[in-house]
């Protein structure tokens, strides 16, 4: 069965480059490169830019798969018998992408957390722990509060390794050896 880590923490706490290095760290073999699948969307000028930021930082060690909507398909396409790992960054905007497109949040989570079952390559998960601050002032901010709440709770438990990035450091609150 994969390895499944997940790496949560608040905005520019790290989180990205510790599940980059961590996911490096996966390979089986060195020669052959692993997958970043991408969830966000450019949706304006300012989110361009991070995706350009972090698109620089890879090199020829990442194949990049974007993939804004069907998580669990994209994690069925790069499964590998091989062994290279996959990092998924990020369940945070892959359930924006989910709500903004009208589809049903439960079964897709559902779906993923199935599909989280059977796979073989390890896997390296970001998301963001944005249910420590204040109540949103409206129905649609508390929802995706909400269900980002929901979501990482159901992969924390699903994970191997869980790990809470805070000024740039990991700290790790979840170890299962299987």
């Amino acid at each position: 069965m994969a390895k499944i880590i997940l790496v949560t923490g608040g905005a520019r706490s790290g989180k990205s480059q510790f599940a980059e290095t961590t996911t490096l760290g996966l390979r089986k073999s060195g020669d052959k490169p692993a997958f970043y699948i991408a969830t966000s969307e450019p949706f304006d000028t300012e989110m361009r830019g991070r995706i350009a930021l972090h698109q620089q930082r890879r090199g020829a060690e990442w194949q990049s798969v974007e993939e804004p909507v069907d998580l669990a398909g994209a994690l069925e396409q790069t499964d590998n018998t091989d062994g290279q790992p996959r990092l998924i960054d990020c369940l945070t905007l892959w359930l924006n992408n989910l709500i903004y497109y009208g589809h049903d949040v439960e079964a897709m989570t559902a779906q993923l957390s199935e599909t989280l079952l059977g796979q073989q390559a390890d896997m390296v998960f970001v998301t963001n722990e944005i249910g420590s601050g204040m109540v949103p002032e409206n129905p649609q901010m508390r929802l995706f509060r909400d269900q980002a709440g929901l979501l990482n709770q159901r992969l924390a438990k699903q994970a191997t390794e869980v790990y809470v990035t805070i000024s740039g450091i990991a700290v790790n609150i979840k170890s299962d050896m299987r």
